[in-house]
């Protein structure tokens, strides 16, 4: 049976128009078109519709660390917040470090994912013949930890990071901070103040010069060997001079913002400490307003979320002990409709940067666009009348139960998800559905 959603803002490369849109097996079969008779219709009374965002950089934490989230957990998250595809990072346990490891997680998947889903390989400091011999079709790209996060996957031999610069065509993913400059500001701060480090520290400790020392190498490898570099969530001014402005498809070298880092500030350290600790952190409030300025001017190229979940326990505990990373999927399109109603982006701008960027940057077959053909991936965004605020923990689907915009009130509400043109969100509540389907790229 057709689907026929009537009545929706359809915002798409760049416009924002009025119309209707079928979907039909899986795709879009027109925009403005005619369905069949007895099509099922969807009144979308005036809403946005935009393409699902695509969604670079999440921890699902599957397998391992199931305690903190799982695939199928994590996946109606994303759903629920109008992420209708994701890049799953290599570090769980085991490591997603080899094919055998990929094709496992693909298999997960598979039976549970309610999302699209794509996954990294993993570099380390020994596999260099796993990520020279991986079939391409199976992996997004390779994940190079430049800086120690969450997992044992610190790469810090010099000879093994050149290698892999040079070796590989797949695009190369980086999180870069310098983690000696790091362990020394550690253990200044555990000096200074023993147990009870503040967590307003967490900036100075993972400090700009961390970052900057580190992205800066990534940078310079790239250009030594034409790698097609992407580096992940940019938290400084500083770093930002290192990239180009200009469109996307004139760049092999490419930068991330994520959501979080262009919501919050050092600022808020205050009222919420553990609940914003990230890897890197969030930062002063120039530098978010860098961030914001460099993804207008389009020297930052995509925005995505690095959702990462702990439990509530291990984030309830002292600095150095609490874990890094933010649940973040089910608000973080959210967050940014929030920067859309007081004036800082266009609706344009955002669809680009979640959507349409993504599915570029990593060649992504027939998806992040709305165009005839393509995969009916949408998400359907409406004002937030009812002063509902979604972020509490009542409504949180993440498995960890929280939110670090908990208390907050946004300005509008996913209303609906489309996934391979299956409703798969709506009012509220994620419906049963056919699992979403294994990434496909259109690469030479």
């Amino acid at each position: 049976m057709d689907q026929h959603i009537v009545n929706a803002k359809i915002v798409n490369e760049g416009t924002i128009i009025e119309g209707d849109l079928v979907i039909r097996d899986q795709q879009i079969a027109g925009i403005g078109a005619t369905p069949r008779p007895g099509a099922d219709v969807f009144d979308a009374q005036g809403a946005f519709l935009l393409p699902g965002m695509i969604d670079d950089q999440v921890h699902f934490r599957e397998p391992g660390m199931e305690h903190k989230g799982t695939i199928a957990t994590e996946s109606a998250a994303a759903v629920a917040g109008g992420i209708t595809s994701y890049m799953e990072m290599p570090n769980c346990d085991p490591l997603t470090i080899s094919e055998a490891a990929l094709i496992d997680k693909r298999t997960r998947a598979s039976g549970c994912s309610a999302a699209n889903y794509g996954f990294y390989l993993g570099a380390t400091n020994d596999n260099l013949e796993a990520i020279k011999s991986v079939d391409h079709s199976l992996t997004c790209g390779v994940k190079v930890f430049m800086g120690a996060s969450t997992g044992n996957m610190l790469v810090d031999d010099a000879t093994t990071l050149e290698a892999i610069f040079a070796a590989t065509p797949l695009l190369v993913a980086t999180h870069c901070e310098d983690t000696p400059m790091i362990q020394a500001a550690e253990a200044a701060a555990a000096a200074k103040w023993g147990e009870d480090i503040p967590f307003s520290e967490h900036p100075n400790i993972r400090s700009e010069d961390a970052c900057y020392a580190s992205s800066s190498l990534a940078v310079g490898l790239a250009k030594k060997h034409g790698t097609k570099l992407h580096v992940l969530h940019l938290t400084t001014a500083k770093e930002l001079a290192l990239f180009e402005t200009g469109p996307l498809t004139d760049k092999r070298i490419t930068a991330e913002a994520c959501v979080h880092h262009l919501f919050f500030s050092a600022e808020d350290y205050a009222e919420r400490g553990a609940f914003i600790k990230c890897n890197p952190a969030i930062k002063t409030t120039e530098d978010r307003a860098a961030l914001i300025r460099a993804v207008i001017e389009d020297r930052i190229d995509v925005i995505a979320t690095d959702h990462a979940p702990h439990t509530l326990e291990e984030k309830q505990r002292k600095y150095a002990k609490a874990p890094a990373g933010l649940p973040l999927v089910q608000h973080a399109l959210l967050s940014l409709m929030d920067r859309f109603t007081d004036g800082t982006f266009s609706l344009e701008k955002i669809v680009h940067k979640t959507a349409h960027a993504p599915a570029t940057l990593y060649q992504v077959a027939e998806r992040g666009f709305i165009r005839e053909g393509y995969f009916a991936d949408l998400t359907l965004i409406a004002p937030n009348h009812e002063a509902e605020t979604p972020a509490q923990e009542t409504s949180v689907l993440s498995k960890c139960g929280w939110s670090p915009f908990a208390g907050h009130t946004f300005s509008h509400r996913v209303e609906a998800t489309w996934v391979n043109g299956s409703l798969r969100y709506h009012q509220g509540a994620v419906l049963p559905g056919p699992m979403g389907e294994a990434l496909r790229y259109s690469r030479p």
